[in-house]
């Protein structure tokens, strides 16, 4: 259920309207936009919300049920306004773009700080490096850990870029949020519930990434897993889905952004390292996905790739990311996307 207060409605008015929310069993998440407050009531009390006579309150405009499984999520929820994140100053969602950029993986302080200082002077916004990384086998690298998130953390002092690193297993959660300013899930993780609860109680933004194999409703239900505990910034990411297509690693879904941005309020972005397993399709799914109405990339950079510990052949090169960002510039300003310079 969704109660739309009256604009101007006074902190006190919202406060009575959360009180007689709670006293039904419902949990009211209140979202503040420029005009008018929207107060949603979750849970399985749909029909004791609905005999609250709410409507009939002096500060309450109207009330709304939320069709949609997913309430939160739900672009009817922000009442038609779009969410913008900010991290650190750099703002992604609405009529924001931003690029994530790094390495795969940190694999070496050398590397690491090399990377990070190409991404700062190219002009990305943020930093990413995996400190634990998900493998298909066993046996291959799985990340420096610890270690891993100490050189991330190096990297932020020195070219001030804000950090994205995963989170795979809830035991790292408090460590990762210790150094992470997004911390993200990957589409293996896209279905652990308990992980989404702990990195959604954790307060930092959430970067999601959608499953090999999920819907756009169980991508957005993945979400209100995060949004129910009180944190209302969450990334989602278009990352490839698997086909019966074999000519490339996965199908880059672009179709999920223009659609996704019917259904939420949430910013969405694109992966095209993972989609495409190959450097020479990075760009041209990158410029895709901009044009798109995407609001950001997150993109694979490495200054020498061909030594990368792990998926060299996704990676783009240090060398030429300049021109590389400057082209998907030029295609998310004819999306109607702002580029916002360094900070």
């Amino acid at each position: 259920m969704m109660i739309v207060m009256k604009e101007g409605a006074t902190d006190d008015q919202i406060a009575e309207v959360v009180e007689r929310i709670e006293s039904v069993g419902a949990r009211a998440h209140i979202s503040r936009g420029e005009f008018v407050t929207v107060i949603g009531a979750i849970g399985s009390h749909d029909d004791e919300v609905a005999g609250l006579g709410l409507e009939d309150h002096p500060a309450v405009d109207r009330v709304m049920p939320i069709m949609r499984p997913y309430k939160l999520a739900s672009a009817q929820f922000r009442h038609g306004e779009r969410t913008v994140i900010d991290v650190d100053g750099r703002r992604i969602g609405g009529d924001h773009f931003a690029v994530i950029a790094g390495p795969c993986t940190v694999e070496s302080r050398e590397v690491m700080l090399e990377a990070a200082r190409a991404m700062r002077d190219a002009g990305a916004q943020l930093l990413r490096g995996g400190a634990y990384k998900p493998r298909t086998s066993p046996y291959s690298f799985q990340g420096l850990g610890e270690a891993g998130l100490e050189l991330l953390r190096e990297a932020k002092e020195e070219t001030g870029l804000p950090i994205v690193t995963e989170v795979m297993d809830v035991r790292d959660v408090e460590r990762v949020v210790a150094v992470a300013d997004v911390v993200q899930l990957g589409a293996r993780n896209m279905q652990n519930y308990t992980l989404l609860t702990e990195v959604g109680r954790a307060g930092k933004p959430v970067l999601l990434k959608r499953g090999l194999a999920a819907t756009l409703d169980e991508l957005l239900m993945a979400a209100e897993y995060v949004l129910k505990e009180g944190n209302p910034n969450v990334i989602l990411c278009e990352r490839g889905i698997r086909t019966f297509e074999s000519s490339y690693r996965f199908t880059l879904d672009l179709m999920a952004v223009p659609v996704l941005k019917e259904l939420t309020h949430l910013p969405v972005i694109v992966d095209p390292s993972h989609a495409a397993g190959r450097r020479s399709l990075v760009e041209p799914l990158s410029l895709a996905a901009a044009a798109a109405g995407a609001d950001g990339l997150i993109v694979e950079v490495h200054p020498c790739p061909d030594e990368a510990v792990c998926d060299g052949p996704q990676q783009l090169r240090t060398e030429g990311f300049a021109d590389y960002l400057r082209r998907v510039e030029q295609a998310a300003e004819l999306a109607g996307k702002t580029i916002q310079a360094g900070v």
